[in-house]
């Protein structure tokens, strides 16, 4: 292959390759496909009992707050 033909070769590549980013579609959200959380102490039935804690009962928001209040002073350096 002559030189005239490999600049010719990648010239071509070089403009697909520019190319292709012109094809970027739209990322807006789709609307329809959103739905509203559930609140978060509001665990499904089908959680697993081994990651549910001890006392706490499904729909009780102030012992869900309090459990959440133990582990965050759990992992505060200034308390230990």
């Amino acid at each position: 292959m002559t030189q005239r033909a490999a600049c010719g070769v990648a010239a071509v590549v070089l403009a697909a390759a520019a190319l292709a980013g012109c094809g970027e579609r739209s990322q807006k959200l789709d609307q329809t496909a959103r739905k509203p959380d559930a609140q978060p102490w509001s665990a499904s039935d089908a959680a697993t009992p081994a990651f549910l804690a001890s006392g706490w009962k499904v729909g009780d928001k102030t012992a869900w707050e309090e459990q959440i209040r133990k582990r965050a002073q759990a992992q505060n350096d200034y308390v230990r």
